[in-house]
């Protein structure tokens, strides 16, 4: 089969021909009909901290069709159009029976995406309503990440938000904070292209960082912010957070950021801030990331701006290194 291939560290991707995945009897074998290409994709082909080994086959924002099932998988057959969750655990433990395999011991973050076929464990995909399109439910999984993020911050509504960076995640954020209540949600971002998208999708203020960015917030949300959502993953974001939150409020931290960082202690102490780490999802959340995906018209479709092909995905992958207009890519394996 077609399948993109990491090659080594600050190496272009490579589209290739490997072997067809065989699934294992706890296992299902996938058709990919799409797969997004995720910020961590780009971090994994630079950064030694993630040790991938060369001739990986990235890509775990998945969807497809089901064509050959294991003998132990019970919950699904072959034609299923399916949601896969990349979140691989052992299946059976308390972690994963509660629907929380991130905290499996077992845990490992599936990749495979980026070919024509790939195998998950049955318990990691969630088959499609016949109202949500199989080619946008490969959506679900950054939802699934901007919602839980949503949900360690415990926004209530009427909360005032603020989240910095109008990446796919930052995007997602912001819909699902609106969605939740919140009375006003602030974007912020080096550039304008998001601008349309971010207010499509319930911001209801986007912000060009042009140095007087804490005078605009604070115009824009009626003054400091309860909430804010870091979701760049560089370093002096977390300060930044910091400076514009309330005292007692919230910085949830959803950015992946693999190098140091240092903030002041002091400045965040003394406003009681709490500081709160935020990664991958549970599966109640990945399904109700799926099931706002109803209908060709939903909100979070909007989010998509590119659809290539396998032999096209190299190059799309490294112009999103200087993200402009670009915003969820999706790669498309069996187009031509």
């Amino acid at each position: 089969m077609q399948a993109i291939l990491f090659k080594g560290l600050n190496q272009p991707l490579q589209l290739g021909t490997v072997a067809m995945p065989v699934p294992a009897a706890d296992e299902v074998l996938i058709e990919v009909c799409r797969c997004g290409i995720c910020g961590s994709d780009l971090h994994m082909t630079q950064d030694p901290a993630f040790d991938i080994a060369p001739g990986s086959v990235l890509g775990h924002e998945y969807s497809g069709r089901v064509v050959e099932c294991g003998k132990q998988v019970s919950t699904l057959k072959v034609g299923d159009a399916v949601a896969v969750a990349p979140l691989r655990g052992c299946g059976h433990c308390s972690s994963c029976l509660r629907g929380e395999p991130a905290w499996c011991p077992a845990f490992s973050l599936q990749g495979g995406g980026f070919a024509q076929w790939a195998t998950a464990k049955g318990h990691q995909c969630r088959v499609i309503p016949s109202s949500v399109g199989l080619k946008d439910s490969a959506l679900a999984e950054p939802l699934a990440v901007a919602l839980h993020g949503v949900m360690r911050a415990g926004l209530k509504p009427g909360a005032k938000v603020l989240v910095l960076g109008a990446g796919a995640i930052g995007l997602a954020v912001a819909y699902w904070a609106r969605r939740l209540g919140a009375a006003a949600v602030a974007i912020t971002d080096l550039g304008d292209w998001q601008r349309e998208r971010a207010l499509h999708l319930g911001a209801t203020h986007f912000l060009v960082d042009d140095g007087t960015l804490p005078a605009r917030i604070a115009q824009s949300l009626g003054g400091a912010a309860d909430i804010v959502f870091e979701c760049v993953g560089r370093p002096g974001l977390i300060a930044q957070a910091i400076d514009h939150v309330r005292p007692r409020g919230t910085v949830v931290v959803l950015g992946l950021c693999t190098v140091a960082d240092r903030f002041m202690p002091f400045q965040a102490m003394s406003k009681e801030v709490s500081l709160i780490m935020s990664a991958f999802f549970n599966m109640n959340e990945f399904c109700t990331a799926v099931d706002v995906l109803d209908g060709p018209d939903a909100t979070p479709l909007t989010m998509v701006s590119e659809t290539v092909s396998l032999a096209e995905m190299p190059l799309a992958f490294e112009a999103l290194r200087q993200r402009q207009h670009q915003c969820k890519v999706m790669v498309a394996p069996q187009q031509a």
